[in-house]
C-alpha cells in the first residue's frame, strides 16, 4: 500500500483550487525516489527538522542578545510560532500545510549570531571590503542548498526554496500562496512575541502601546489579525487582510521599532557584536589552518561567511573569549 498517492488524491480533492498539490510539485534539483509514506513536501519538513543548522537556531538570538532567563524567545521558538501561525491559516484556506511548514521551519536557518545585529556586521564586512552584501534569506537558501548535509544540501522542492528566499518584506513575495503564508505569520510572529518579551524585560509596559492600534487589534491580537487574514482571502487567489487590520499591523511595527528594535535599554549589549563578529570574521578570513586547500579569494570569503553565520550566540562568545581574551596563568606542577 502506498500512502502518499492515497495523501497525494485527498489533496486534489479537498484543498483550494490555488493551493500547491505535492503531485504536481515543481520538483527537486536532484530526482529522488518517491517516499511511500510521506508527500514531497512532507519529506522536506522533515529533513529540515532533522538538519544541524535548525537545531542550532535554539542558541540563536531573537531580540534579546543571548538571554539567560528561560521564557524569552529565541531563532527556534520564533520559528515554531511562525510555523503554528502559518499552519492555522493554510488549514483555514484549504491550502497545502505541509508545504506551508516545511518553508516556516526553514526561513531563518540562514540567520547570524545575535539575530539582525549579527546580520548588518556580516553586511557591513563584505560591502566595506568584498562588494558583495549579507542576507539572511539568500544564506538560508544557501543552507538548505549546498550547506547542510556535508556539502550536499538538502534537496528540497523548488516551492520550497522559493518561499524561504522570498519570505522578507524587501523581496517579491513568493509564486505559492504557502510562501505567502510565512511572509505574514512572520511578521505577526514576531510583533506578539517581542511586545510579550519587551513587557517581561521591563523594557516596555503595557499601557504604552498605541491606544488607536491596539483598539483594532485588540487584546488577543493573534486571534484578530489571523481571523482577518482567513475571512479576506478564502477561496481568493491571493492572502491579504482588510485595510483597517494592515494599517494597525504596520502602526505596530513601527512603534516597536522606535520603542524596542533600537531601544537603547534593550540594544546596550549589541554595540558589542561589531567588535567581536570583525575580530572573528579577520581571524578566520586569514587563518590558514581554517582555510585548507586552494581556495580563490572569493570561496575563501565564502567560506568565512558560512561559519561565521553558522555559529550560536553562545559559540561565537565562547570562540571570542578562547581567542582574543587571555586566560589565567597557572604555575606549571
Amino acid at each position: 500500500m502506498i500512502i502518499r498517492k492515497e495523501i497525494e488524491e485527498r489533496e486534489r480533492k479537498f484543498l483550494s483550487i490555488y493551493a500547491a498539490l505535492s503531485s504536481k510539485s515543481q520538483g527537486r534539483e536532484k530526482t529522488e525516489k518517491e517516499c511511500p509514506l510521506r508527500t514531497a513536501f512532507q519529506r522536506d519538513r522533515d529533513k529540515i527538522i532533522h538538519c544541524k543548522s535548525f537545531r542550532r537556531l535554539k542558541h540563536k538570538t531573537q531580540v534579546f542578545l543571548s538571554p539567560v532567563e528561560d521564557h524569552y524567545r529565541t531563532r527556534l521558538t520564533h520559528t515554531i510560532e511562525v510555523a503554528q501561525i502559518g499552519r492555522t491559516i493554510a488549514r483555514a484556506l484549504k491550502l497545502n500545510e505541509d508545504l506551508t511548514e516545511a518553508i516556516a521551519l526553514a526561513h531563518d536557518l540562514g540567520h547570524t549570531p545575535f539575530g539582525h545585529a549579527g546580520e548588518h556586521v556580516l553586511d557591513d564586512i563584505l560591502s566595506e571590503n568584498y562588494g558583495r552584501r549579507f542576507y539572511h534569506n539568500d544564506q538560508s537558501v544557501r543552507v538548505v542548498t549546498v550547506l547542510e548535509k556535508d556539502g550536499k544540501g538538502l534537496n528540497l522542492c523548488l516551492e520550497v526554496i522559493d518561499g524561504i528566499k522570498n519570505h522578507t518584506p524587501d523581496d517579491p513575495w513568493p509564486k505559492t500562496l504557502e510562501g505567502c503564508i510565512v511572509r505574514l505569520a512572520d511578521r505577526i510572529a514576531y510583533l506578539r512575541h517581542d511586545i510579550e518579551d519587551a513587557i517581561r524585560a521591563g523594557v516596555l509596559k503595557e499601557k504604552q502601546l498605541p491606544r488607536k492600534h491596539m483598539k483594532v487589534l485588540g487584546k488577543n491580537t493573534l486571534d484578530i489579525i489571523v481571523s482577518d487574514i482567513v475571512k479576506h482571502s478564502r477561496g481568493k487567489p491571493k492572502i491579504k487582510m482588510s485595510p483597517a487590520v494592515q494599517k494597525a499591523m504596520d502602526g505596530l511595527y513601527d512603534f516597536m521599532y522606535e520603542n524596542v528594535y533600537i531601544n537603547p535599554a534593550a540594544k546596550k549589549e549589541e554595540k558589542k557584536v561589531p567588535t567581536l563578529m570583525r575580530q572573528l570574521f579577520r581571524h578566520y578570513h586569514y587563518d590558514i589552518d581554517f582555510q585548507k586547500g586552494n581556495k580563490s579569494k572569493d570561496d575563501q570569503v565564502q567560506h568565512t561567511v558560512d561559519f561565521i553565520a553558522g555559529m550560536t550566540d553562545r559559540y561565537a562568545i565562547a570562540k571570542f573569549e578562547q581567542l582574543f581574551v587571555p586566560d589565567e596563568w597557572r604555575a606549571v606542577k
